[in-house]
């Protein structure tokens, strides 16, 4: 084997590494890429479940208040917000 030979040899296995270096990266960006929209996706659906646990928070108010058995349950969280409120009043207010 001649001096030629080995240096065309290198040359060819170096420009397969580098080929398969630039195919990684793009794979590489690809994941970075999918891994944002999952992420947004699911920063939007945990959005989703706060908005629609509140809503059924006070839906379930609602339906406890409209109930006489529910009166007492709904005196004290009536209480209990306008603690919450009074404790954000106060927050402001200093």
């Amino acid at each position: 084997m001649n001096a030629t030979s080995i240096v065309s040899g290198i040359e060819l296995k170096l420009q397969k590494l580098i080929d398969r270096q630039k195919e990684l990266i793009e794979k590489v960006e690809k994941y970075r890429k999918e891994i944002q929209e999952l992420n947004n996706i699911h920063h939007e659906q945990t959005a989703e479940i706060i908005k629609l646990t509140e809503q059924y928070k006070i839906l379930k108010l609602s339906k406890t208040i409209e109930t006489k058995e529910g009166a007492v349950e709904a005196k004290a969280k009536i209480n209990e917000l306008v603690r919450e409120i009074d404790k954000c009043i106060g927050l402001l207010n200093t």
